[in-house]
């Protein structure tokens, strides 16, 4: 279900889609090669890069997104967006630090992250709107904790995801997500986060991207979660309170 279907080109890029799991690369071949295909029936809403109504922010990307499957209202991408990241493992703290900090920017942003357990889908069930990314089909719910938060973001916000119906969430699919997110947003805020982790990958999209990184701090005796400290040591800005966030942008 293509709300543009005014380029020849967008029927051949979901029929590639499909039988290569949405593999960039394996995609951008087949446009290349001009490969043949048989015409496909999605039975999800999509854009393709080619489509009019394909959304700007994706085009600064390096490896824009050949197509992108989606639940719920394109339009999201138009508004002011913060992204709001964090680990899955994360503290009780955390949680609610995540509460407070989304609470206080959601009449102002789109909240925007991964969908995942922990910070990420503390970040979307306290949002007004919001926008998740997900490393898998898009009929697809994971983790299973997130079954209500999903279907109703579905109906009433954003669920974007590079690969097609059915396609399992591989591990692999989750730092290249990351990219999305970052692309999506105006400003990101990492709540509480280890050193290696998929919140630093996204942490490095947005360097990489121009976009502003906040952080909050992790307090002196917590040892499980230094990545924050680490990222306001190399230049991040610091949120050491709820006035802080009134200046960001």
């Amino acid at each position: 279900v293509s709300e543009y279907m005014n380029h020849p080109l967008s029927q051949a890029i979901l029929s590639y889609a499909i039988p290569y799991d949405g593999q960039w690369s394996a995609i951008g071949q087949a446009i290349k090669n001009k490969q043949p295909y048989q015409p496909v029936i999605c039975t999800t809403k999509y854009v393709t890069i080619v489509d009019d109504n394909y959304p700007l922010c994706f085009r600064r990307l390096r490896y824009p997104p050949w197509i992108l499957f989606y639940k719920g209202k394109l339009e999201l991408l138009d508004q002011p967006t913060i992204g709001i990241v964090g680990a899955r493992q994360c503290s009780k703290q955390a949680l609610i630090n995540t509460e407070t900090v989304v609470k206080h920017l959601r009449n102002r942003y789109c909240i925007v992250s991964g969908l995942a357990k922990g910070i990420d889908g503390q970040a979307h069930r306290f949002a007004k709107h919001t926008i998740g990314f997900i490393g898998c089909g898009i009929d697809r719910i994971y983790p299973k904790e997130n079954m209500n938060l999903y279907s109703s973001m579905s109906l009433n916000q954003l669920i974007m995801s590079e690969y097609p119906l059915y396609t399992p969430p591989y591990r692999s699919h989750f730092p290249w997500r990351n990219r999305l997110i970052a692309a999506s947003i105006d400003a990101l805020i990492v709540i509480e986060a280890t050193y290696k982790s998929g919140t630093m990958l996204t942490v490095n999209e947005c360097n990489t991207l121009g976009v502003p990184v906040y952080c909050l701090p992790t307090a002196f005796e917590n040892e499980a979660y230094p990545g924050c400290n680490h990222l306001i040591e190399s230049g991040a800005y610091m949120i050491s309170n709820a006035s802080d966030l009134d200046s960001i942008l």
